[in-house]
This record gives C-alpha cells, sequence and structure tokens, in this order.
C-alpha cells in the first residue's frame, strides 16, 4: 500500500467550517496537504488527477470564505472535485473513487449536501447556479436556506453555447451571482477558438507579475460596485489589455486576471466579492491543470484520466492490452479510407485523444476539425460539410451526442445529409458512471426516418463498418462500439462495405434463437456454449443493424424457433422495440412465438467496473443463460432461481 502523506493541518478538517478556524498562512500550508492527499488517493485508485490539481488552492479558498453548504458551490464537469470531496466529510471514502459502491468521480447530489448540482458534462455550471440565485430571490423554502450562488467553470468549456446563454440570461436579470473562471489554457485537449484566443490576450500584453501585483492591492483596483474609484479602477483594467470587457458587456462585473495558486490573492478577491458584490461578477483566475505533481504537469493532457501509479514516478499501472482498443481500430480504419478518398474529413468536440482523431489529425491535418466542446455545433457544422460534398466522419461519444440531438433531427435528419457517425463508448463505460453512458443512442437514433444504424460486436466488424459508412452517401449513418479493447478477433486487411441492413448467422441451433447487436456477441456465445453443455444449442446471429433491421433474418428465425431473444447494450425503445414491432406487425405473435428483449434495465446504473456493471444489468453470458432457460420453461431454470 503507498505510503500516506504526514497532513497535520487536513487530519483536523472534518468539514469547511473547520476551515474557519485557520489563519491565511495554515489554509496555504493545508493547500499543499490536500494536493499530496489528492496524489496519494488517485495513484491507488486511478481518476482525474491533473484537474484536481489545477484548483487545491480555490477550493480551498472558496471553501474558506463562503458558507458552503448554504452557499451553493457548483462545479462544471466537477471531475476536478476530488479536493471537494475530502473538505467536505468525505476524505476517508476518498481511495474508493469511483469503483463500485464507492463515491463518484463526479459531484453528485445523492452523495452529499456539499454537491447542490450532479455533473459530468460541460458547460452547465452557470445555468444552474443561475437558478440557485433565482431560488434565493423569489424565498427558497427555509430548509433551503440559499446563500449565495458560485459556479466554477473551465476555460474550455467556455465553448460550449449554453454557457453564454446562461451569462446573457444572468446580465439580464441582474441578481448576485458569482462566477469563477478557473483558465488553465489546457482543458482535456488544448483548448481551440475564438474564445482561447480572447482569453489569451487578457494577459499577453503585459508581465503577468504586474497582474499579480494588482489583484494583491485587490480593494484599491477591484471595479464597480467594490469601490468609490470605479471609473478609474475600470480605466486602468481596460488600459493594461486585461479588462474582459466581452464579460462586461454581457453584465458582468470583471475582476482579473489573478493567480488562482497564489493563496493571498485568491483570499482577498474572495472576501471582497462576498462582501460587496450585488450583481453578477466574474472573477477570472488563471490555474496550471496538475500543479504541484511534476508527471501531471508534463503529461501531454496533464493527467487528465489516469490509472494507479507510482507516485515517485508517475509511471501508469496499466494492464498489458490482448487486443488493439476500438477506439484505435475506428481511427486506423478511418485513416485507410481517408487515404482512399479525399473527401473525408474528421470532427470531434474537444476529445481528439479520445475519439482517436488525434491520430488522424498527424495525417491529415487539413481534413480535421476540432469545434471544442459544442456538440451542438459540431452536428450543423457537419451537416453543412456534407451539404457542401464532403464526406464528415463525426466522431462524438454516446452520451455527449445526446447534446446535439437536436441537430441531429432537424439539420442532418429532416435534410437526409450523410453526415457519419462515429460513436465511441458505447454501453455502459466503467468508472466514469452513469453520466458518461452511451444507453440511449441507439433509441434516439434509429427512430430517425432514413437513419442507417450499425453497432459493431467486435473489432474486425468495426472496420468493415467504417468502410460501409464511408461508402454511404445515401442519407445519415451511424455505427456504435465500446470502450476498452476488442475481443481479440483475426483483423481483416481493409475493411469492405456490408450490404445495408444484412446481419450475419453465426451458428445454426434449434429451439430457441439468440439474436445480438453490439459488443455482447462474445457473451452471448459464452451462454450459447454453457447452454449447449446442457443439451440445448442456440441459434445465434448478429444483426448488424438495428436500422434497417433485416426482416428476412429475423422472420426466418422467428419462423423456426419456438422462442427469441434479442440482446442489446441499450436502454428500452432501441434494437429491441424495433424487432417487437416488426413481429407484432407481420402478426408472428399470432402463432405463439416467445420473444424476450434484453436490455439496460430502467435505471441509471452507478459506477464500478464493466464487467460487475453489466451483471447488475442482466447482461453478461449467465444473465443470458438463465433468460433462456426461463423462457424455455426447464426445470433447470427453477435450480438456478
Amino acid at each position: 500500500m503507498t505510503q500516506r502523506p504526514f497532513t497535520p493541518l487536513l487530519d483536523r478538517v472534518s468539514s469547511p467550517a473547520d476551515l474557519k478556524e485557520l489563519s491565511d498562512s495554515e489554509l496555504t500550508t493545508l493547500a499543499d496537504e490536500l494536493r499530496a492527499e489528492v496524489v496519494s488517493a488517485v495513484s491507488e485508485t486511478g481518476g482525474h488527477l491533473g484537474a484536481g490539481l489545477g484548483v487545491i488552492e480555490l477550493t480551498v479558498a472558496l471553501h474558506a470564505v463562503f458558507d458552503t453548504p448554504r452557499d451553493r458551490l457548483i462545479w462544471d464537469v466537477s471531475h476536478q472535485c476530488y479536493p471537494h470531496k475530502i473538505l467536505t466529510g468525505r476524505r476517508d471514502r476518498i481511495r474508493t473513487i469511483r469503483q463500485q459502491d464507492g463515491l463518484s468521480g463526479f459531484a453528485k447530489r445523492s452523495e452529499s449536501p456539499y454537491d447542490p448540482f450532479g455533473a459530468g458534462h460541460s458547460s452547465t455550471s452557470i445555468s444552474a447556479a443561475l437558478g440557485f440565485a433565482m431560488a434565493r430571490e423569489l424565498g427558497s423554502a427555509p430548509e433551503e436556506g440559499i446563500g449565495d450562488a458560485i459556479a466554477v467553470i473551465g476555460d474550455g468549456a467556455l465553448s460550449g453555447g449554453m454557457a453564454y446563454e446562461a451569462m446573457n440570461n444572468a446580465g439580464h436579470l441582474d441578481k448576485r451571482l458569482i462566477v469563477i473562471l478557473n483558465d488553465n489554457e489546457m482543458s482535456i485537449a488544448p483548448p481551440v477558438g475564438a474564445m482561447s484566443s480572447y482569453l489569451n490576450r487578457l494577459y499577453a500584453g503585459a508581465p503577468f507579475q504586474e497582474f499579480k501585483s494588482i489583484a494583491k492591492g485587490a480593494v484599491s483596483f477591484l471595479p464597480s460596485p467594490f469601490q468609490e474609484s470605479a471609473r478609474r479602477a475600470k480605466d486602468l483594467i481596460k488600459h493594461i489589455t486585461v479588462g474582459g470587457t466581452m464579460f462586461e458587456e454581457l453584465g458582468f462585473s470583471y475582476v482579473g486576471p489573478i493567480d488562482g495558486h497564489d493563496m493571498d490573492q485568491l483570499l482577498a478577491v474572495l472576501r471582497t466579492v462576498k462582501a460587496r458584490a450585488d450583481g453578477p461578477m466574474l472573477i477570472h483566475t488563471i490555474t496550471q491543470k496538475g500543479k504541484g505533481y511534476a508527471p501531471a504537469e508534463s503529461a501531454p493532457d496533464c493527467g487528465h484520466g489516469v490509472a494507479r501509479f507510482d507516485i515517485a514516478t508517475g509511471e501508469q499501472k496499466k494492464t498489458p492490452a490482448n487486443a488493439p482498443s476500438y477506439t484505435k481500430v475506428f481511427a486506423q480504419s478511418l485513416i485507410e479510407e481517408a487515404h482512399q478518398d479525399t473527401k473525408i474529413v474528421a470532427v470531434t468536440a474537444a476529445m481528439p485523444d479520445g475519439t482517436g482523431l488525434n491520430l488522424f489529425a498527424e495525417r491529415f491535418p487539413d481534413r480535421c476539425f476540432d469545434v471544442g466542446i459544442a456538440e451542438q455545433h459540431g452536428v450543423t457544422f457537419s451537416a453543412g460539410l456534407a451539404a457542401g460534398g464532403q464526406k464528415p466522419f463525426v466522431a462524438i461519444y454516446s452520451t455527449f451526442l445526446q447534446r446535439g440531438y437536436d441537430q441531429i433531427v432537424h439539420d442532418v435528419a429532416i435534410q437526409r445529409l450523410p453526415v457519419r457517425f462515429a460513436i465511441d463508448r458505447a454501453g455502459l463505460v466503467g468508472a466514469d458512471g452513469a453520466t458518461h453512458a452511451g444507453a440511449f443512442d441507439i433509441a434516439y437514433l434509429a427512430n430517425l426516418p432514413g437513419f442507417v444504424v450499425m453497432a459493431a460486436a467486435d473489432e474486425a466488424e468495426l472496420v468493415h463498418m467504417v468502410a460501409t459508412a464511408a461508402a454511404h452517401d445515401a442519407g445519415p449513418i451511424a455505427f456504435r462500439f465500446p470502450r476498452g479493447e476488442g475481443v481479440g478477433v483475426p483483423m481483416p486487411e481493409k475493411g469492405v462495405p456490408l450490404e445495408i441492413g444484412k446481419g450475419r448467422m453465426i451458428q445454426e441451433g434449434r429451439r430457441v434463437a439468440l439474436l445480438n447487436f453490439g459488443a455482447r456477441l462474445k457473451e452471448v456465445k459464452e451462454a450459447g456454449q454453457a447452454l449447449a453443455a446442457q443439451g440445448i444449442t442456440p441459434t445465434i446471429a448478429d444483426a448488424r443493424f438495428a436500422k434497417p433491421l433485416d426482416r428476412a433474418l429475423i422472420l426466418r428465425l422467428a419462423a423456426e424457433h419456438e422462442a427469441l431473444i434479442t440482446i442489446e447494450e441499450g436502454a428500452v425503445g432501441g434494437f429491441g422495440s424495433h424487432v417487437a414491432q416488426l413481429l407484432a406487425e407481420e402478426g408472428v405473435f399470432d402463432g405463439g412465438l416467445k420473444y424476450r428483449s434484453m436490455v439496460l434495465p430502467d435505471t441509471f446504473i452507478d459506477h464500478g467496473n464493466p464487467a460487475d456493471m453489466y451483471a447488475t444489468a442482466g447482461l453478461n453470458a449467465p444473465d443470458i443463460e438463465t433468460k433462456v432457460m426461463e423462457v424455455l420453461g426447464t426445470e433447470a431454470a427453477a435450480k438456478r432461481a
């Protein structure tokens, strides 16, 4: 076990109220101890490291100045909230983070009153904080007792349009609201776009030390409404090129930039804001992601998501891969297709590494576009590319693609534009939990007219589906694949386009047919082997397509078997529901077919390792075996029960 750090001050902190008893110099020391504790904990569990290290001082200062949980502290995305959890009574469980039955890796309302609003996606904090602020103004219930509403949002998250919608509304309402812009110049990937350039210009025109000296004299230089010489302060800020005039035009008083790792600056500014603010206020802090831990500081992603690691070296303890990851297979397949077709372009929303498009960008820098945390724009931008004659592949995680659904409907599907959607992280994803699960894309895409929806059963199938999407020009097409490594099947030399709407037979059997859609095929085969050992050899087929359905295959399976069971890694309303609709329309149920659909349960499944999560969902091989026995009514089913 890792030796725990020496933390005498932190050991005295059981809640934020204890911070009020510490001097400013002790708070600085506490921040150092908190940083050591975060590094120690994440070295044992893995998780999000760099983001939390970047806000250590800010976390301490916020809890020391404000009165949480009465003051509502809302973390955007919230993967940076490990230090916050330690200070808010959860230190004894911090080494369970992201593990089954342990702490969530994100803010979670059901976990603590200090987490007033859950998160997992970006750009939501200002909207939520404004909601709390207005609830306060409207007279919230006494038990709510809402004080200040404070949103902490990163510079990368400001590329999401929802943040501006919220700021525009906040400026109009003109109520007391505090927004902390945590500007670390490094979201998951380097932030892109005009906002990133604007923030860079705010502090590029003068030495940073000058800004530190200005902030340290906080009260003398704070803008309106904090002191009498507001005009002088405002003019000063504008003339030293750090003015934040864009934020002021939106109705926010602006302070900054200040050094987010200097406790003296943070405490001075936050105390003044708490005492004087009477409208929307934006405090611009500059921080360093991974601050204080050299391996994280030097990592390309600043330690965004790490496995367990050795503290001394930063070396991560990753399990050797037995097969290539689905993400890498997708990226390499797309690169091969792009060599053959110059019209293929790739689009991602701030996740080039996560989606594998960093590899594509290395080969085709002029044909790869990172639109920032802006899925809605990314979808419509791709629709424009398609309408202009290009072949866009939009690589976005299933959970994040939800944010662009209106654009998928109106800008892609209705116009039947051939946008290709590569949906990574389909199904249950493990430690990130419910906020990142790819549970709904089958249902929300397969109900759209003209959409083709595929799911890869293994990494070889994914290669063929990339080729299929590249060759498909008749309308929108999507293919989904899970997180992690493949199953180790032989790989084709090149992808071959599949016939649209045609599945494949895996094995012929009798009595019961198992119709798979997606990456549970390995589990289906294992269940088939277990059943065969008990005298029941099932027919196994892989649908490949949820839309259009392979009607001939499905009707044949229904006609030749007593029972038909579909298996998918998606929610109710997906592939199985479309199969049921087909069977009902064809009157198959009149003949007595026993039909069951195995899907994700109607609940949000908490974080854990994927195998345990799928056991909870009832989609592992033993669950499939049990379902077959129950449907066929065998004596073995009763014994297993």
